[in-house]
């Protein structure tokens, strides 16, 4: 448990105490001090928030003289540096719903808005019944859950409220800023400086000129860090510009010498080296598993913090009476409200968080999660070692009631339903039926020695195996190629299994997936393929040639249902060794035993018979637990105590699985998480790791580097050390490449597509289909009064979108109204494909749904039905909103467009 530690702080006016003394900490929100103004003015009990609509998906609100005020979809993503928010979203899941709520404070806000905000979200936490997960998050340093929200990456603008900067409107041409771009998973794009002083040769950069958006890309900058840049430039250009703005792209500036010149006409004449990228100050690995857990309380007007635990953490030392604090290594702080605690503990949760956190000489900007009891996050939940849910279902339909002890029956499933529901293929951790080819070498004198098929399934402590297993998928073959390591195999032996079997995945194509097995640790699909007749021998070696004799008497504990689960291990022969669970097989020189436990069932008795004709050649007898021979204890050296109670299902775990990409180039170990992932996030110049608890995929893209490739496998084994849950070193590590997905891989993933490695756009490609530049005979921009016109643009360098979406302008400082822009625009055509046939664009779905192109209005795109659905009709039918669903990929919005009768 770690030993106690007793701190604390003395609350008194003579110390700059965070919970007394406003201003100490630059973002500390004023709720949390006695003086501020907005506390006053916002007593206890007197709630002002607007209507909330409970609704799956995103809903954002601006604080603005002390109010929340809703921003309009077509801003999210878009912050300005002087204002603070209140972001709540809603996603369902296998649990029912998830609600987290999230206060944005800016770096420039005042301390008012501030404390307006933490009160907001308290009131908002009540009213939502103490549902939701609350963040604190400060401007650069947002969570990755709040950064999962803002797939095409978010802006930081200046001003705010009290400068009189409004959200850009849509259509308005009159900009001139510059965008620093960064982050391959997590973009964030901040307002810069104008002057070539801002940028570096390792970045993007956006210079957004109104009706000319120029993306120059750093030299040092990789493809998905101009991937993601692009993304922006199109968001930008289709929300904020209404599909009407040109996009030019600087890969080279010596190919883009037109758009460089419009560049110098903006920035002045460029002087000097460009400076090098400053890399991102990243918490690496070790820094995250550093976990600690405190209980603070409040005594005599000391706040006392006793430390209760290090890692590995586990969840009984939770209780529900208390609160905690636990902090991630100064990374992150989570608060934790026990179901029986006080009122008054609770509403000072982000209190005592913050003054935890300058009490530790933290970094203000550090994030801070607010959870309650019974409803902890998934990244709360994997920082400690078991994490239980009552009445929770596993699986297919396996449920457990904590408390209660049970022996878990392994379950039997239709192996003919994976390939039509990968989910399930991931679930069961199996890649097909297992009903493909086997191949079997042994690594002897560090080369591969075909094993005897005869002798396929038993593997021995002392030698190192390779196994490819071969097996048809649209009639195309696959492999899984499965390296076993031995208990008890030397240095040398491992390493050459792993250089034979890169050999091996080069005969094949360089498409094997790649499996580590450790001994003891075999995953449910290599169960599957041998049968039944799964074997593990302690020590020994298969080889004709054995430097050490047999020993005369072995014990073997059987463990399984069917040919798909069953293996049978070696342990030490003696009565210890016994569990009343299962079936044990006693191997003498004269009779092989098999002990069938009170626990075990009739199908694992069948099993272990099966595997009793291999293990030994002797005559067998069939003895039940408690009706032993003498001759049986003997043979075990004796009678002697074993387990005998019923079972607990060891691991109840929810588990989420998480996916990360990896990164050991500079030394330290770094991970960023991509929360809410999908197949999009997959880059093919990346190293992905896939953690779904039982296993850790590691995806390798095409394009990744070399470096970050031959250190996949380390990369896996380092998160495994450095977990906070102190997970087991032994965890099947599973090596798969970009378009060899297997199935147990792919049902991880929402809506697979195995045709978007082929039919998926490069970057290069999604620069040459930005427009057709044949159509474009010059370009004018107005700079300070001064018209540049260039005529016939090169097609790499600049595009016109025939994207427009003209939509109602903002209100207030967050939705300003001023439609001239839009009415005034000589650029808007009858060729634009979003007209406005009813002054509204909206239409009801009868009008809309499963309509041919001649039943739909006139004016109406048939490519964009979903379009002119009002907004409530929109989230109805397709469970997001607008603005949710066009940041997915196209051919998810194509797929849920035909669902839905809007194709």
């Amino acid at each position: 448990m770690g030993r106690l530690k007793l701190e604390k702080w003395r609350l008194d006016n003579q110390r700059a105490s965070a919970f007394r003394v406003a201003g100490v900490l630059p973002f500390l929100p004023v709720s949390l001090c006695s003086s501020s103004s907005s506390e006053r003015r916002m007593a206890d009990g007197d709630t002002n928030l607007p209507p909330i609509e409970r609704r799956l998906g995103l809903q954002i609100w601006g604080i603005e003289n002390m109010k929340m005020v809703p921003v309009p979809e077509k801003a999210y993503g878009t912050f300005f540096e002087g204002d603070c928010y209140i972001i709540l979203h809603s996603k369902r899941t296998s649990r029912g719903t998830a609600v987290d709520l999230h206060y944005w404070i800016g770096k420039d806000s005042t301390q008012d808005e501030q404390g307006a905000a933490a009160m907001y979200v308290t009131q908002l936490d009540t009213a939502l019944r103490g549902n939701p997960v609350q963040h604190r998050e400060v401007q650069g340093h947002e969570s990755e859950t709040f950064q999962s929200y803002f797939r095409n990456g978010i802006i930081y603008k200046k001003g705010g409220v009290a400068s009189g900067f409004k959200h850009v409107e849509t259509n308005m041409y009159n900009i001139k800023r510059l965008l620093h771009v960064k982050g391959k998973k997590h973009v964030t794009a901040t307002e810069v400086a104008l002057s070539w002083d801002s940028f570096n040769k390792g970045d993007v950069f956006l210079l957004d000129l109104g009706k000319v958006l120029i993306q120059w890309n750093g030299p040092n900058c990789n493809i998905a860090e101009k991937s993601r840049g692009l993304a922006l430039a199109r968001s930008i250009r289709d929300s904020e510009r209404g599909g009407r703005a040109q996009i030019g792209i600087i890969d080279n500036e010596k190919d883009s010498p037109d758009l460089l010149k419009i560049m110098k006409m903006v920035l002045g004449e460029r002087r000097g080296e460009l400076r090098d990228a400053i890399p991102d100050t990243k918490a690496d690995e070790l820094q995250k598993a550093n976990v600690r857990l405190y209980h603070v309380y409040e005594k005599d007007n000391d706040l006392v913090v006793q430390e209760v635990a290090t890692r590995p953490l586990t969840q009984d030392l939770l209780q529900h009476e208390d609160c905690y604090i636990l902090d991630q290594g100064g990374y992150k702080i989570y608060v934790w409200r026990g179901k029986a605690s006080n009122q008054e503990e609770k509403k000072a949760a982000f209190t005592r968080a913050v003054g935890f956190i300058q009490a530790k000489g933290y970094s203000p900007s550090t994030n801070i999660e607010v959870i309650n009891d019974g409803a902890e996050s998934a990244m709360f939940k994997q920082l400690f070692q078991k994490w239980t849910e009552k009445d929770e279902t596993l699986g297919l339909g396996k449920i457990y009631t904590v408390g209660k002890t049970a022996k878990v029956e392994q379950v039997k499933f239709d192996t003919t339903q994976l390939h039509a529901r990968p989910e399930l293929a991931a679930e069961q951790r199996m890649v097909d039926d297992a009903s493909g080819d086997i191949e079997v070498w042994r690594i002897e004198d560090l080369q591969m020695q075909p094993v005897n098929p005869k002798t396929y399934g038993q593997f021995y402590g002392g030698d190192c195996y390779l196994v490819l297993y071969t097996y048809l998928r649209s009639g195309r073959p696959h492999y899984v190629l499965y390296m076993w390591q031995g208990r008890h195999a030397s240095v040398d032996e491992i390493t050459a299994c792993a250089l034979n079997a890169i050999e091996l995945d080069k005969k094949y194509g360089d498409e094997a997936v790649q499996v580590r097995v450790t001994m003891g640790k075999e995953p449910a699909h290599f169960l599957a393929i041998f049968k039944g007749k799964l074997i593990i021998y302690e020590g020994g070696t298969s080889r004709t040639q054995k430097s050490t004799p047999e020993p005369a008497i072995r014990l073997f504990q059987v463990r399984g249902t069917s040919e798909m689960n069953t293996k049978a291990t070696e342990v030490p022969a003696r009565a210890s060794s016994l569990n009343s669970n299962d079936v044990f097989l006693l191997a003498t020189n004269q009779v092989c035993y098999l002990w069938c436990g009170k626990g075990c069932s009739g199908d694992e008795r069948e099993m272990a018979k099966m595997v009793a004709d291999i293990v030994s050649r002797r005559d067998k007898h069939t003895i039940l637990e408690g009706q032993e021979p003498a001759e049986f204890w003997e043979a075990l050296g004796g009678k002697a105590p074993y387990a005998s109670e019923k079972r607990f299902q060891e691991q109840i775990t929810h588990y989420q699985p998480r996916l990360f990409e990896c990164s050991n180039q500079t030394g330290r170990f770094i991970m960023t998480e991509v929360v809410g992932f999908c197949q999009e996030d997959l880059d093919e110049d990346d190293v992905m790791l896939l953690d779904t608890w039982e296993e850790i995929f590691l995806w390798v893209g095409k394009a990744s580097n070399t470096y970050e490739r031959n250190e996949a496998i380390a990369s896996a084994k380092e998160y495994l050390k450095t977990h906070p849950a102190g997970r087991d070193l032994a965890t099947p590590i599973i090596l798969v490449k970009q378009g060899c997905e297997p199935l147990n891989f792919t049902g991880w993933f929402n809506a697979w597509d195995p045709y978007k490695w082929s039919d998926g756009k490069s970057y290069e490609e999604m620069k040459n289909s930005l427009g057709d530049m044949s159509a474009i005979s010059e370009i004018t921009v107005d700079l300070n009064n001064i018209s540049l016109s260039k005529k016939t643009l090169s097609m790499t360098s600049l595009a016109v979108s025939s994207t427009a979406s003209a939509s109602p302008e903002y209100k207030s400082h967050f939705n300003h109204t001023d439609s001239s822009s839009y009415t005034n625009s000589s650029s808007y055509t009858n060729s634009s494909p979003f007209p406005m046939p009813n002054g509204e664009g909206i239409y009801s779905r009868e009008v809309l749904m499963n309509k041919t192109v001649d039943e739909l209005p006139e004016g109406v795109d048939p490519t964009k039905k979903e379009y002119y659905l009002s907004d409530a009709d929109f989230h109805d039918i397709f469970g997001k909103s607008k603005h949710e669903f066009y940041q997915m990929p196209k051919w998810k919005q194509q797929n849920e467009k035909k669902q839905c009768g809007l194709f």
